[in-house]
């Protein structure tokens, strides 16, 4: 499979912390289905995403996009404010 036809993951969530120089963390969302009740439930993952010009603050709404990795963490990039 070739990597350079696919498409990189782009998820929308919320700025949770902007303590770090470069870098926020960004805290996405989702519903998840309990197998045997079946009721929804919710489930958060925290990304920490690259910032190269420190302009989005705790609030903010955000797309982030996969990209290669910058650091030990970060593995992702802020694409726009939402």
């Amino acid at each position: 499979m070739d990597n350079q036809n696919k498409k990189p993951r782009q998820l929308k969530g919320l700025v949770v912390s902007d303590k770090m120089q470069k870098t926020v963390v960004v805290a996405v969302m989702r519903l998840k289905k309990h197998p045997k009740y079946k009721k929804y439930y919710k489930v958060t993952n925290r990304f920490k995403v690259h910032d190269e010009k420190n302009e989005y603050h705790t609030g903010d709404k955000v797309i982030i996009r996969e990209t290669r990795p910058t650091s030990k963490d970060k593995r992702w990039l802020v694409v726009s404010r939402l």
